[in-house]
């Protein structure tokens, strides 16, 4: 018998995502440090990563970056399975979808910003869906919806002035990208 391997050979993509990924992970886990006001509102700062691939280099890639993110988040924070990881899962899942849709509205009056807080919604929305279906069977769960989505708009304006910000010193939109490589 004779040995065979198989090698993997990462991409210049492949390790642009890892990049991002890793950023992303990072400030979930940097994120956990903070103390909470109340369960279930967070900055959701790794947010700024997804909304920056978004724009840099488009949804595909937004999309590996968010679920590693949410994957390697929940094992370094020792949630993985646990219901927190199912409501990160669901909320990313939701605010990626939202943000396909959104990505193709008119950039004149839709940017980063406005798709941050259409992200935050619809992560929102599902978190409180799941838990309404899986953890809280009980309608109350929707009395803090008002609360939620306060925190929506806020975090979500905020996210989307840093990203904004960002991209404007990263130099904006889609880029070819073997460009970025070196």
């Amino acid at each position: 018998m004779t040995p065979s391997t198989i090698e993997l050979v990462p991409t210049a993509e492949d390790r642009r995502i890892a990049r991002h990924a890793a950023a992303a992970i990072a400030l979930t886990v940097a994120e956990a440090a903070i103390p909470l006001p109340l369960p279930g509102v967070k900055p959701g700062l790794a947010n700024i990563v997804t909304l920056v691939v978004l724009a840099r280099w488009g949804w595909r890639e937004a999309v590996w970056v968010a679920l590693l993110r949410v994957l390697a988040g929940s094992l370094l924070l020792g949630q993985f399975l646990a219901p927190g990881f199912f409501l990160s899962l669901s909320g990313s899942v939701a605010s990626l979808l939202a943000l396909g849709l959104a990505m193709h509205l008119p950039r004149r009056w839709f940017g980063p910003v406005s798709q941050s807080i259409v992200a935050a919604f619809a992560h929102i929305g599902a978190q409180l869906l799941v838990a309404r279906l899986w953890l809280v069977p009980h309608d109350g769960v929707f009395y803090l919806t008002p609360v939620f989505a306060a925190a929506a708009v806020v975090f979500g304006t905020a996210n989307g002035l840093i990203a904004a910000r960002l991209l404007k010193e990263l130099g904006g939109g889609k880029t070819a990208p073997v460009a970025q490589e070196p």
